[in-house]
């Protein structure tokens, strides 16, 4: 019986790598895309040496991130070992072999510059009409760091280690003072040095921590923030920011920078304006999104937000929800449901870094006949009004109106 066989090994044959690479292969597409990048505008840095060995092309090196981002090859191992396997890496770099640590290396001193040539591709399929920038839909995903959670560091987590190093201190050096103890001397003051070492570390990190500006550090990958992966699972990672252009589904700008959604609305919208040349944009967001602030920055700037409303907390409660109080804004007060006026001070409050007025009317509260429908609040009912809050109702009644719209999203 005949079997399917292959060449023979110790065949000399003539071939060129040209021949080995389909006409659609990826490599052509990465190939002919770094050709035609402005690396040095893009900041891209190609340093000749004086002396030694001479450097790689930063073009060159580019090409094998791209080709590895596209096959999951993300490690630069990975990268080294396909730059010796993979016949279509030995096209795409002419059979080049960098190193891991070359390749490391060129990730980590260009990191701005793959950021920039990111946005000239977007631009690029901005003018060639893949990108049509009218609608963009926001939203984050969250990936893990290589970051262990016991190497990121907030300021309650280190006074929490300093507070447990002194109280150890504290019980050796009683243990020296009364003798009570099988210990011997020696032993116990070499604890205390080993507490006293590790109570520097952590004040080195504070130091760190201090200096950064930042409310949390990690030591391993400095970029990554403890979130919340999943539910109450926490762990070190990144919550990314994305947006994405209606017409084709295609990614326009990315952020790492927020922890959550909350703060993330105009800064990536704003961004994604700017990057696409529109002069007007409409965005597509859940309710993680929806802070008012926010809402109002992207309407000043000629940009649309629909943005699932956020449902009040009053409305599972069985109390009377917002809904039921009626602004008035010539007179800038509240009409509750039992026809009493609830009026402001003027006063602004910070509340979770939310600016609002409180409206209240305590004296009509104590007398209400329904007021067991309406608050438990010994001091009775009163209205938290953002300072934007114009922009959050313009915005629900946005959605509610265009339902079919929303759910591109």
């Amino acid at each position: 019986m005949d079997f399917i066989t292959g060449f023979n090994r110790d065949q000399l044959v003539m071939m060129d790598f040209e021949s080995c690479l389909g006409p659609d292969s990826w490599a052509r597409i990465v190939d002919m895309f770094v050709d035609i990048l402005p690396m040095g505008e893009l900041g891209f840095k190609d340093v000749l040496n004086n002396e030694g060995r001479p450097p790689y092309r930063s073009s060159d090196m580019l090409k094998l991130y791209l080709y590895g981002y596209k096959n999951k090859l993300r490690s630069s191992r990975q990268l080294e070992h396909a730059c010796k396997v993979n016949l279509e890496v030995i096209w795409l770099l002419k059979g080049l072999r960098p190193s891991a640590r070359k390749i490391a290396y060129f990730r980590k001193e260009n990191a701005k510059a793959f950021k920039m040539a990111f946005r000239y591709f977007v631009v690029l399929l901005k003018d060639w009409e893949l990108i049509e920038g009218e609608t963009i839909a926001i939203d984050s995903f969250k990936i893990r760091a290589q970051n262990a959670l016991k190497n990121n560091f907030n300021q309650k987590k280190i006074d929490r280690h300093v507070d447990y190093i002194n109280n150890k201190i504290l019980e050796y050096q009683n243990q020296l003072d009364t003798g009570d103890t099988d210990l011997d001397i020696q032993e116990i003051q070499n604890k205390i040095v080993y507490q006293k070492t590790k109570k520097e570390k952590y004040r080195n990190i504070e130091q760190e921590l201090q200096t950064s500006g930042e409310r949390q550090i990690s030591l391993t990958d400095p970029d990554a923030r403890s979130v919340v992966l999943h539910r109450n699972i926490i762990n070190v990672g990144y919550n990314v920011q994305a947006g994405c252009d209606a017409k084709h589904k295609l990614f326009v700008n990315n952020d790492t920078g927020t922890v959550n959604d909350t703060h993330a609305l105009s800064p990536m919208a704003l961004d994604a304006k700017e990057l696409l040349g529109m002069e007007k944009m409409r965005t597509l967001t859940d309710k993680g999104y929806t802070t008012a602030k926010h809402l109002e920055i992207c309407t000043k700037n000629g940009i649309t937000p629909y943005s699932s409303p956020k449902v009040h907390s009053s409305q599972h409660n069985g109390l009377y929800a917002m809904v039921d109080f009626k602004y008035d804004r010539t007179k800038n007060t509240y009409t509750c449901p039992a026809d009493r006026i609830l009026d402001t001070n003027g006063t602004v409050y910070n509340k979770a870094g939310h600016k609002v007025k409180h409206y209240k009317n305590r004296q009509a509260c104590k007398v209400c006949l329904v007021r067991h429908l309406c608050t438990v609040n010994k001091n009775g009912r009163f209205i938290e009004r953002s300072i934007y809050q114009e922009a959050l109702e313009e915005n629900q009644k946005r959605v509610e109106e265009n339902p079919e719209y929303y759910r591109l999203r």
